[in-house]
């Protein structure tokens, strides 16, 4: 399939200017001014249009099982969604549970994805235990084209580690060249905090965030940021949600420590209020790390814009409200933690950071696509406009105004966090390695969806050792 997107403004990580773009296959064969479309080609009219690399959210969860439930999405409704808000790749976590044999568990979560997904995807592989047969079967995984792994110093009795299975985690990682990204909550308090409120009869949403105040956050970060420093592997923190726990990661950064930060956007966009709404509309906003005081937001938008705060995804975890965040009506720690997210990143940013000035649209493209990509092993193969890359890339139309809903996005869950706000631009056109997956979209449910499932594909990467 030949492409020819014609009259957009290219926006990169550090360019801006007006140009063709001619997509042979899956990738950008050519980039100029005024470029003959060969026989036979799709023209895409994109004046007046913004013409962005594919974004890329490296942080999602899909396939489930947590908390005595399961995640309502498939690849299918999320894959979608993805496309539609114009994210073409995504990085899932694969989870797998303590006793679960972790080679067994990552072909579970390849199930799921191949042949089933729109857009393009990989994983970062959760290390949930640590013994004497676990070094073979994550070398075995790395060798499958994971780059990355995943440990929570959280969810104690669960998915979380000890802290010997995260220090050899880590020189594991350190070997094999691979990075460790991190939930950093310091578990033991949690526990503690949780159950002294529990206790105290304090059992509604609101009083999730007490279990796990800032401070717990920060202590975590420091935890994890001690075992790097000693083992020197490469660390990436999941989402960093307030200024105590990014004063720690700084401060690591400043003595060597090699540490990348993530944040979500819903920790730019909302607050510790919504999670205390009354009549249990509050545990649509449970999650955690928890949603933090007001005063955060600009801090977490400044770390963004002077580049200490590397990447914005979304932890996209969705769960009903009626069904099942009513699990936790009479204790907020049975309520399934996560907020819908995945279709609404871009647009949000672009709303709430771009508009009014907090960001640039450079920084966008940085935040939510280039550094990914350079962080997880795709570039310059994705999160770039360049040729040989591929021919990931979103048109976006930034007139378009639209209304966010439960009732026309396409995640598969009955509430959206961003109920009736207002937003601003939307991926018109999405391509997928060449092929066009949004036509004419205006980011709500099918609306201009033409990619098929099936045509998203599994990323190989390759950490640094390999």
């Amino acid at each position: 399939m030949t492409i020819l997107i014609q009259g957009g403004e290219v926006v990169t990580d550090s360019e801006r200017y007006h140009a063709d773009i001619l997509c042979e296959g899956e990738t950008i064969a050519r980039i100029g001014q005024h470029l003959t479309a060969p026989a036979g080609a799709e023209i895409i009219d994109a004046r007046g249009c913004h013409v962005f690399p594919g974004f890329i959210d490296p942080h999602v969860h899909i396939h489930l099982p947590f908390m005595g439930t399961h995640a309502k999405d498939t690849y299918e409704s999320a894959s979608r969604a993805a496309v539609l808000g114009g994210t073409t790749t995504l990085i899932e976590m694969c989870c797998p549970a303590r006793d679960d044999d972790p080679v067994e568990a990552f072909e579970v979560w390849m199930s799921k994805a191949v042949g089933h997904s729109i857009c393009d995807f990989s994983f970062h592989m959760g290390v949930t235990r640590f013994d004497e047969t676990t070094p073979a079967a994550l070398t075995s995984i790395v060798r499958r084209g994971i780059s990355s792994f995943k440990v929570f110093l959280a969810y104690k009795g669960a998915f979380g580690v000890d802290d010997a299975e995260l220090y050899r985690t880590l020189q594991l990682a350190k070997s094999l060249g691979v990075i460790v990204t991190a939930h950093c909550e310091n578990e033991t308090l949690v526990s503690e905090r949780s159950r002294e409120l529990l206790a105290a009869g304090k059992c509604d949403p609101a009083h999730h965030h007490e279990s796990r105040p800032p401070q717990v956050e920060a202590e975590g970060v420091n935890h994890l940021m001690t075992f790097a420093e000693l083992t020197g592997c490469a660390t990436y923190i999941v989402h960093l949600s307030c200024a105590e726990a990014l004063e720690r990661a700084l401060a690591a950064r400043k003595r060597g420590v090699r540490v990348t930060i993530e944040t979500l956007i819903q920790y730019l966009v909302l607050d510790k209020q919504d999670a205390e709404r009354g009549g249990f509309e509050g545990a649509k906003f449970v999650m955690s790390p928890p949603l933090r005081d007001v005063r955060n937001q600009e801090v977490l938008w400044r770390a963004l814009a002077a580049g200490d705060i590397d990447t914005v995804a979304t932890d996209h975890a969705p769960f009903d409200f009626a069904t099942q965040k009513s699990m936790g009506a009479s204790d907020f720690t049975k309520i399934p933690n996560g907020i819908p997210s995945l279709q609404e990143r871009v647009s949000l940013l672009y709303t709430h950071g771009v508009l009014p000035g907090r960001i640039t649209l450079h920084d966008l493209v940085r935040i939510a696509s280039t550094t990914v990509a350079q962080t997880f092993g795709l570039y310059p193969r994705k999160g770039a406009i360049a040729v040989g890359s591929d021919a990931d890339l979103v048109i976006f139309d930034p007139a378009a105004r639209s209304t966010i809903s439960a009732a026309t996005h396409a995640m598969n869950v009955d509430y959206s966090a961003f109920e009736g706000w207002e937003r601003c631009g939307c991926a018109r056109d999405v391509l997928v390695r060449g092929t066009r997956v949004v036509r004419d979209g205006t980011c709500t449910d099918r609306v201009g969806l033409v990619g098929h499932v099936g045509h998203g594909q599994f990323i190989a990467r390759t950490p640094s050792h390999f």
